[in-house]
């Protein structure tokens, strides 16, 4: 049985990696054939432009995409290729959004833990949760740049950095947070009455019955508290000016799409590949869970 669940867990995982690369396949295949047959001017819709132009400024080949990332990043002696800037830059993207998501995280099961405990937290929290998404993080950003500039405590100065992170862990924690709680919450009432019949106190309980049911909410929230955090830096290293990841490359090669279009996807490309990145990192993580992540594999 057990040699059977881990043959369909290989073919699952198999299947996934063939549907991804499936799917870069087909989106190659659609950009060259519109790009071949689209008009110029791209399809507009009672006056609004639907699908882009089809010129080599605004949709170069895929071709001159891979060619440009292998060239220098520019004319200047020393110059790293292209595809070694973007490494640079996600890595350091990646860094700060690990950093925002394990805050976040932290802070979103806390918070599923105090409404999971207290009925009154959940009905005063939770629709404050729910608004707390809906402020735009151009407006957040320069408030938390201003509020860390004054943080200084001993040698401890705030870095622009923390200013990202802060704004990645502010759209991770809500998904971790609903998760959580939903997997808290899961255990059917007949085995919390069991454990009840045992004498065990809330904090037993949590170890031994309501943690091992959250790890099939849990993990789902992980992901998406992940890809959330590394949409949060890529948004606030543009909103707060902090060099050197990739969010910022993004905005400097758009710059110079005018003369050098097909520099400018290398980046998005890298950002993609960024939030890949974390959906893996998390999914190893899971790895570690799996014995309590058996609705999530059947699923």
């Amino acid at each position: 049985m057990t040699m059977t669940r881990g043959a369909d867990r290989t073919k699952s995982r198999a299947s996934a990696v063939l549907w991804g690369v499936l799917g870069i396949v087909v989106l190659a295949v659609l950009w060259e054939g519109y790009k071949a047959v689209g008009p110029v001017a791209g399809v507009e819709l009672f006056g609004t432009s639907i699908l882009p132009k089809t010129d080599d400024r605004s949709m170069p080949h895929l071709v001159d995409m891979l060619t440009r990332a292998i060239e220098p990043v520019n004319t200047s002696a020393g110059s790293p290729p292209v595809w070694v800037a973007v490494i640079g830059a996600a890595l350091n993207s990646l860094g700060v959004a690990a950093v925002g998501w394990a805050v976040g995280s932290v802070v979103g099961f806390l918070i599923a833990l105090l409404m999971q405990r207290l009925h009154v937290a959940e009905r005063a929290v939770l629709p404050w949760l729910i608004l707390s998404q809906t402020v735009p993080l151009i407006a957040l950003a320069p408030v938390i740049v201003a509020w860390g500039g004054k943080i200084q405590i001993g040698a401890f100065s705030w870095d622009r950095w923390m200013s990202v992170a802060v704004i990645a862990s502010y759209l991770a924690f809500f998904p971790v947070a609903v998760g959580a709680l939903r997997g808290l919450q899961s255990p059917d009432a007949i085995h919390v009455e069991l454990m009840r019949t045992y004498n065990a106190g809330w904090f037993r309980t949590l170890l031994k019955l309501r943690l091992p049911a959250s790890v099939p909410y849990l993990l789902p929230a992980l992901r998406l508290g992940a890809a959330s955090a590394i949409v949060g830096t890529v948004v606030a290293e543009v909103s707060t000016g902090y060099k050197g990841g990739i969010g910022r490359m993004i905005i400097e090669f758009a710059q110079s799409g005018t003369s050098d279009p097909a520099k400018a996807y290398a980046p998005i490309a890298g950002a993609v590949v960024l939030g890949l990145v974390s959906a893996a990192i998390v999914a190893l993580i899971g790895l570690s869970l799996k014995r309590f992540n058996r609705q999530e594999a059947a699923s």
